[in-house]
């Protein structure tokens, strides 16, 4: 007798439906998987044998084997052990033979017969809503499966008796409830900062606009203070951008009890990170902090430790919001669209520019250190600013300084401005205009004629790219929604193009 029980396999983002086949049959007695699984899959076979030993079943004195179809599909994960055991289960006829036909199955199980969590709920639940099928899954994941839809038909088990109980009609299991996690209330406050009001006036741009930051400065001006505090302006996500942002935490099993945040992610790696770990890898490609911050911040402090090839290989998401990582065997694309914010002293030593200190290298020590960054990567990049060293009159100055609540109150209304202008365009997917194409941004922040003037003699002073080109009129486009004007000035691009000077004389230099 061949039983058979849906379950799913991951690509990226995408669950991609498995078909496991149970088939007992004479033979000798033992259990064999088939289906080009992973070292988890192989295993699972003593997990699933101990796990129907508790539950009060035990191993027919037969042969049993196991397919994972289509098997040229490589299969990795712990997910497999719930829909096997339960194939088993249909025939040996502990459960119906029917009862799984409208469901997909996926979960880890414990040698007592419990049914432990496993990453990638969140998405396999918007899968089997595809498909039409209900959900089996882990009682600590049903909240979160709960988010893919109020019609699909959930079950949460803690155990395999209580689902064999569910199907018996002894028991019944009720649908789990989704979960929104608590609000964040303890965010770092921009009041808390002395001084730095120009870098204030660069983070609250970057904020309205979702434009990448590059702050360069001394030892203790307060670089990472203020990337910090960028969550605590930024807006709430959109219910879209939340449930992408948690399908990405939910395949790498970083949803804290399938609960989901409205919090936008904010990621900071250390400098030593690995290519793999920050855009993505492995024998399983996870996804990297790249991914894990979609539609957040990824801060980068100490910019220039990071190696070369690990901040090239950022180009491309910040250039197309995705990351795609090609192996031999198989080719996987995670979301990728971040706010890039970085830090990093202006030479190694840390001190050079500042009034009464000599690099003991001399020029050189700015010059070599700042060559680490690509000239192709800092064209990426919107925003430069210089953040001095905080004076002792800033410190002792009475009074606080603007909340960060004041600043996200404007943030919102620039952002409200451009979610109206482009949805009027007929582009509902463009909330802010860092991720406005270059045809569109020529349309939508046309300046006047003294604008053109200065634009045109920038861009000769400068010799901008067509990129740095772009991204001066989204920054300037910004500016004037942070104005609340639709006519774009000669002030807005004037500001917009002192930020890419700043960027200029460090790509020199590199």
């Amino acid at each position: 007798m061949v039983s058979r029980v849906r379950t799913i396999a991951f690509q990226g983002v995408e669950a991609v439906p498995v078909d496991v086949q149970v088939m007992v049959a004479p033979g000798k007695m033992g259990m064999q998987i088939v289906g080009l699984g992973d070292k988890a899959v192989a295993e699972s076979r003593e997990r699933v044998q101990a796990a129907l030993h508790a539950s009060g079943l035990s191993m027919p004195p037969k042969k049993v084997t196991v397919n994972l179809a289509p098997a040229d599909l490589p299969k990795e994960g712990s997910h497999y052990d719930l829909p096997i055991a339960l194939g088993l289960m249909a025939a040996l006829g502990a459960i119906p033979s029917d009862a799984l036909e409208n469901y997909v199955v996926l979960g880890e199980l414990a040698l007592d017969g419990g049914v432990a969590r496993v990453a990638g709920v969140l998405p396999a639940a918007i899968g089997a809503n595809a498909m039409e099928r209900g959900l089996i899954c882990p009682h600590s994941c049903g909240s979160e499966a709960a988010w893919a839809g109020a019609d699909i038909d959930i079950l949460a088990p803690r155990s395999l008796i209580a689902l064999a109980n569910h199907f018996r009609g002894t028991q019944v299991l009720s649908r789990p409830e989704a979960a929104l996690g608590p609000a964040a209330r303890d965010l770092p406050d921009l009041a808390d900062i002395k001084g730095q009001e120009s870098a204030k006036r660069a983070l609250e741009v970057a904020a309205a606009g979702g434009h990448n930051l590059l702050m360069v400065g001394p030892p203790g001006a307060g670089k990472s203070m203020l990337a910090q505090r960028l969550p605590s302006i930024l807006p709430p996500l959109e219910p879209k951008e939340l449930l992408e942002c948690s399908m990405v935490a939910s395949i790498a099993g970083e949803l804290a009890d399938g609960r989901l945040t409205d919090r936008r992610p904010f990621r900071a790696p250390h400098h030593s990170a690995s290519m793999a770990a920050m855009v993505g890898g492995g024998t399983r490609a996870r996804p990297g902090e790249v991914s894990l911050a979609h539609h957040g911040v990824l801060f980068l402090d100490e910019l220039p430790e990071f190696t070369p090839q690990v901040l090239d290989s950022l180009r491309q998401p910040l250039e197309t919001g995705e990351c795609v990582i090609a192996r031999a065997s198989h080719r996987v694309s995670y979301p990728a669209q971040i706010q890039l914010i970085a830090a990093m002293n202006p030479c190694r030593c840390g001190m050079a520019g500042e009034p009464g200190h000599r690099c003991a290298r001399g020029p050189r020590c700015q010059s070599d250190y700042q060559a680490r960054l690509s000239g192709p990567f800092l064209d990426r990049i919107d925003l430069r600013i210089e953040v001095p060293a905080v004076t002792a009159a800033d410190l002792i100055a009475p009074g606080k300084a603007e909340s960060s609540a004041q600043v996200a109150e404007r943030v919102a209304m620039a952002r409200q401005m451009q979610r109206e202008r482009y949805s009027a365009l007929g582009l509902p997917g463009w909330t802010t205009n860092a991720r406005c194409s270059a045809a569109m941004i020529e349309e939508v922040a046309t300046p006047d004629p003294e604008g053109v003037s200065l634009l045109q003699e920038a861009s000769d002073k400068l010799a901008l790219s067509a990129r740095a080109y772009h991204r001066v009129l989204k920054v300037a486009r910004t500016l004037a929604d942070l104005d609340g004007s639709e006519r774009l000035g000669r002030i807005h691009l004037a500001e917009a193009i002192s930020y890419r000077m700043a960027s200029g004389r460090v790509a020199r230099a590199a």
